[in-house]
């Protein structure tokens, strides 16, 4: 398993752990550094796990709308646990991190492989199709050129 990989896989049983007690049973670092030391040996980088759990930790309510927005049909609590952190760490690397440390294909792969590994018959298909639609929405942002009325 690649650093990388293995990175988002503490995080996201830090985040599942986490979002499972509703915060209320520890501090989300405490948890992760006991996920750090349990599934982390051979781990060369340990500061890109932790810069992944900050941003998502900091992102939390605007990760959250990103979710509702990219599934309408779903409510936010009515997400499985496990995709629905999946897809916070997915848009976390697709929005707000460097695109030439993780570019967005490789977010959304990353995000799609974590929901093969830990999720259940469905969750592939459903990280996928909300990191794609969040995706499209940010390319079309982009892509827009303003034009004299928008000026």
């Amino acid at each position: 398993m690649g650093s990388r990989h293995l990175s988002r896989s503490i995080v996201l049983q830090t985040l599942y752990e986490w979002d499972f007690w509703e915060g209320k049973k520890g501090d989300i670092e405490e948890i992760f550094q006991r996920n750090l030391k349990l599934f982390g040996e051979g781990l060369l980088d340990k500061q890109y796990p932790l810069k992944l759990l900050k941003g998502v930790s900091e992102h939390w309510d605007e990760l959250n709308k990103l979710i509702i927005s990219g599934a309408p049909e779903w409510p936010l609590n009515q997400i499985n646990i496990v995709d629905r952190n999946i897809l916070r760490i997915g848009i976390f690397e697709l929005l707000f991190s460097d695109f030439k440390e993780v570019p967005p294909k490789v977010a959304i792969n990353e995000a799609v492989e974590l929901a093969k590994t830990f999720g259940g018959d469905s969750s592939r298909r459903f990280v996928n199709g909300v990191l794609g639609t969040i995706f499209r929405e940010m390319e079309e942002m982009v892509n827009k050129k303003p034009t004299k009325k928008n000026q």
